[in-house]
């Protein structure tokens, strides 16, 4: 059975450094895994009124549905937020609001974030690690945070935190039973009359 792994990216413009991130670390943690991976990447910004309309109605759109299903069913998860304000985005902490608060149990969370300078680093112990620490998911030791001076030539230290942190993400997902294929939808058409259920056993209905 292949892996799966989603990739969740909040990053509001396009190209953004935080996909930019997130594609870099799917991509170590796929290489150190060294199987069949299925990696679906996830852009919040496109789903940014769906969102709110389910924080608003308290139903999903058919894609917003998708997505969440994808992440909970999901062997692993990489989630990247852009900072704002010293903390993640308000998109990206929409969209977790809306995931059931057990719905992460166990999951290897691999915690990520990009910002302007290296001083909003601690955002990742101060509110990604407590969010996910409340949705129960397993959230690796390592995070990796991504200032802008962190693309710049002769800045280095980015790749070795990267591939520390898929070398942990994809030791944990190996570690872990492989997730069971989602249940088929409900169809009347799956339904056995009661009477062909009798009939089937020997018994007869009337």
């Amino acid at each position: 059975m292949t892996r799966t792994l989603v990739v969740v990216s909040a990053g509001l413009s396009q190209p953004s450094s935080t996909r930019l991130l997130a594609d870099r670390l799917a991509e170590a943690t796929t290489r150190e895994l060294g199987e069949a991976v299925q990696v679906c990447s996830v852009e919040l910004r496109e789903l940014a009124v769906d969102i709110a309309n389910n924080l608003v109605t308290g139903f999903p759109s058919a894609a917003l549905a998708k997505v969440l299903a994808d992440v909970v069913q999901s062997d692993g998860l990489i989630a990247v937020t852009p900072v704002f304000t010293a903390s993640y985005s308000g998109l990206f902490k929409s969209f977790f609001d809306v995931i059931d608060n057990t719905a992460l149990t166990g999951k290897p969370v691999l915690i990520a974030a990009t910002g302007g300078t290296a001083r909003h680093s601690m955002v990742l112990d101060h509110a990604l690690r407590p969010l996910f620490a409340y949705l129960r998911a397993t959230v690796l030791t390592t995070g990796v945070y991504a200032a802008s001076e962190d693309w710049g030539d002769g800045h280095e230290e980015l790749s070795p935190r990267i591939a520390r942190a898929g070398r942990e993400l994809a030791a944990a997902i190996r570690s872990r039973p492989r997730s069971a294929p989602p249940a088929p939808e409900f169809s009347p058409d799956t339904v056995v009359p009661f009477a062909q259920q009798l009939a089937d056993l020997g018994i007869d209905p009337t």
